[in-house]
C-alpha cells in the first residue's frame, strides 16, 4: 500500500489547530481534489450537530440576526424560558442537577448566549483548511479560487 506524500505530512504533523474563533474560511464551500475525505467529514458535520446546535439556539432565541433592525425572537417560549432561568442562576454553563431534577447532562446541552455551532465541527473546520490551504495552491485546483465574471446583462439594474 503506497501512502502519498501529504498522508504521511499529515500524519507527522498531528491535529491542526484552529487560531481564534470557529468560522468557515473564504473559499468554502470549494473541494479541491485530495481533500475529499477532510471536505466529506466537515459537510457531515455542518448537517448533523452544527444544525442541531443552530435550532436549539433558535428556539431558545439566542441566534443572531443578519439584519441590524430585526430583534430575533424565540421558536419556543418554554425552551426560552429554561435557557432565561439557567442564565439567571448561573448553571446552565456549570452544569449539576437542577431543581426540576434535571442532570448535568441535560443542563450541559442547553444552548447559552455566547454558544458558536461552528464550535461543534471545529476539529474538522481545521482538518479542512490545512487541506485546502495546501491543495488550492496547485495547478488542478487553481479555478476553483478563480471569481466569475457576469456579463455585463446579467447585472442588476443599478437604481438612478
Amino acid at each position: 500500500m503506497v501512502l502519498g506524500i501529504n498522508t504521511l505530512r499529515d500524519a507527522l504533523s498531528g491535529t491542526p489547530k484552529l487560531e481564534g474563533e470557529s468560522k468557515l474560511p473564504n473559499y468554502f464551500p470549494v473541494e479541491p481534489k485530495g481533500c475529499e475525505k477532510h471536505s466529506a467529514r466537515l459537510f457531515e458535520c455542518l448537517a448533523g450537530p452544527a444544525t442541531d446546535k443552530a435550532r436549539e439556539m433558535e428556539k431558545a432565541g439566542l441566534h443572531k440576526s443578519w439584519y441590524p433592525d430585526v430583534m430575533p425572537s424565540p421558536g419556543d417560549e418554554k425552551a426560552a424560558q429554561v435557557v432565561r432561568e439557567q442564565e439567571e442562576k448561573g448553571t446552565a454553563a456549570a452544569g449539576g442537577a437542577g431543581k426540576d431534577g434535571t442532570s448535568s447532562k441535560e443542563q450541559s446541552r442547553l444552548p447559552t448566549r455566547n454558544d458558536n455551532p461552528l464550535d461543534e465541527c471545529r476539529t474538522f473546520i481545521a482538518y479542512y483548511k490545512r487541506c485546502c490551504d495546501r491543495e488550492l495552491k496547485k495547478n488542478h485546483n487553481w479555478i476553483l479560487t478563480e471569481p466569475y465574471r457576469v456579463q455585463e446583462e446579467y447585472r442588476y439594474q443599478q437604481q438612478k
